[in-house]
């Protein structure tokens, strides 16, 4: 059974970040020369993340999604993911990429155990993706994407943050693809952390907005469900619709009071909470030889230390990291 925090959620999700890095250079997320990394040294090894998530599931956290910078720009990710599922007491595990080396390695995860990924995509014009990313092709994503598919790394999940200014008016266009099968598209509320609060404030758009435009264009989205993950997406259909669409919501419509979640970040430091600053080393312990029970119970405290929720609409805004270092 999962471990249950002050306020009675139980906690059975787990985010690895696995590297702070990453192969391309959002606008929303870094500037144009990158962010500082980490050195290797301080990442936390396979074999350190492999003890982390045998003592979380051991507290009966049964999820685990790896995650960066981009998972895929580390070496021996193919292999940490064997590892991983062979894990007991694991019945999801999936991965989150920005797609442009998924075409190489789906395949590959899919038989190391990886179930299935939510692939990164803001845009679908290719200039503009290019002016996004400022490194990236979307001919690369896109061919990610297909190569997820026919791996069975399904469901593909596409996650849209969605910034006005930036890229709100394709919102209609992403939610016509879910028409076609096997295109499930989630739309997100740009967050505030570090140095990108400059771009939440100025280009929030907020889910309700994309809804009713997509349903003044495309007709009304009715409730669906979609397998996989058991994260906070409301997911809708159109008429007709193969895929879904989905909206997550975490400044309109906070889903605080069913956060089920744990994140480690790439140099070993446990988090909480996404959008607070407070987390405990991990990286230490380990390196001094801890035992199982020990890590176990700092994820214990981890998870005791959950607050109800985040304080965004009271301008408390996390400035310790990048979403990079933390993995979203």
């Amino acid at each position: 059974m999962p471990y249950l925090d002050s306020f009675n959620r139980p906690i059975s999700y787990l985010r690895v970040s696995v590297t702070d890095r990453c192969n391309l250079r959002c606008v929303y997320c870094m500037p144009p020369e990158g962010v500082p990394w980490r050195p290797h040294g301080e990442v936390l090894r396979y074999e350190e993340i492999e003890t982390v998530v045998r003592a979380a599931a051991e507290l009966g956290i049964s999820k685990i999604r790896l995650t960066g910078g981009e998972p895929l720009v580390r070496r021996g990710l193919v292999d940490l993911v064997s590892t991983i599922s062979c894990i007991p007491g694991l019945d999801d595990l999936a991965m989150t990429t920005n797609g442009t080396l998924l075409a190489r390695y789906a395949k590959e995860l899919k038989a190391a155990g990886l179930k299935r990924v939510n692939v990164s995509l803001d845009t679908l014009r290719p200039e503009r993706f290019r002016r996004i990313t400022r490194l990236g092709e979307l001919s690369a994503t896109l061919e990610g994407i297909a190569a997820a598919k026919e791996a069975d790394l399904v469901p593909v999940k596409i996650n849209t943050v969605v910034i006005r200014c930036l890229n709100d008016d394709e919102v209609v266009d992403f939610a016509r693809l879910t028409r076609a099968p096997d295109w499930h598209v989630r739309f997100i509320e740009v967050m505030p952390l570090g140095d990108n609060a400059d771009w939440a404030g100025n280009g929030y758009v907020p889910m309700a907005e994309v809804r009713e435009r997509i349903e003044r264009e495309l007709g009304e989205l009715r409730p669906a469900r979609l397998g996989g993950g058991g994260g906070p997406a409301r997911y809708y259909r159109l008429s007709g619709a193969h895929g879904t669409v989905g909206f997550i919501t975490p400044i309109s419509e906070h889903f605080c009071y069913q956060c089920n979640r744990l994140r480690l970040t790439a140099d070993g430091k446990l988090r909480p909470c996404l959008l607070s600053d407070y987390e405990i080393d991990l990286r230490t312990p380990l390196r001094q030889g801890a035992a199982m029970e020990e890590i176990k119970h700092l994820i214990v405290e981890a998870v005791r230390a959950k607050p109800e929720r985040h304080h965004l609409s009271e301008q408390v805004i996390p400035q310790g990291r990048v979403m990079s270092e933390i993995g979203g």
